[in-house]
């Protein structure tokens, strides 16, 4: 079982498992949303995860149409992407969970419009767009 918060504690989640891989996306959309050079997240299955508390605070955004991305209302913490095209998935941002995942990325994506202060210095493999290019995440 994962379990995850946001950085007041205020949502809190739980779920079973497993993980998808993990992208490191470097697109503008993503490095706006979380100040950062990227954002780490993996697809999970909606119809297992669960909140424990805080779903009250969950805000959404939509950033394109018909893609939204979550927030808790009160520390401003990313949790989830999610797409209407895809309604069974969420993308879960990996830094708001607790537990030690055991495995690496398996991509970075977007990295034709990655920020030119960062050098991707690992093996990873990347990708100028996605690896699927059916993903709308």
């Amino acid at each position: 079982m994962l379990t995850g918060q946001c950085l007041c504690g205020g949502v809190r989640f739980e779920y079973p498992g497993p993980l998808g891989p993990i992208a490191l996306c470097h697109c503008g959309q993503c490095r706006r949303a979380h100040g950062s050079a990227f954002s780490a997240s993996a697809p999970v299955q909606k119809l297992h995860f669960r909140f424990t508390a805080g779903e009250e605070l969950i805000r959404e955004f939509e950033s394109r149409p018909g893609k939204y991305r979550a927030f808790c209302a009160e520390c401003g913490s990313p949790l989830y992407s999610r797409v209407d095209a895809i309604p069974g998935i969420l993308r879960l941002r990996i830094g708001v969970v607790n537990e030690a995942l055991g495995k690496q990325p398996a991509s970075h994506v977007f990295v034709g419009s990655k920020a030119d202060w960062y050098t991707i210095s690992d093996d990873v493999p990347q990708y100028d767009k996605l690896e699927r290019t059916n993903d709308p995440n």
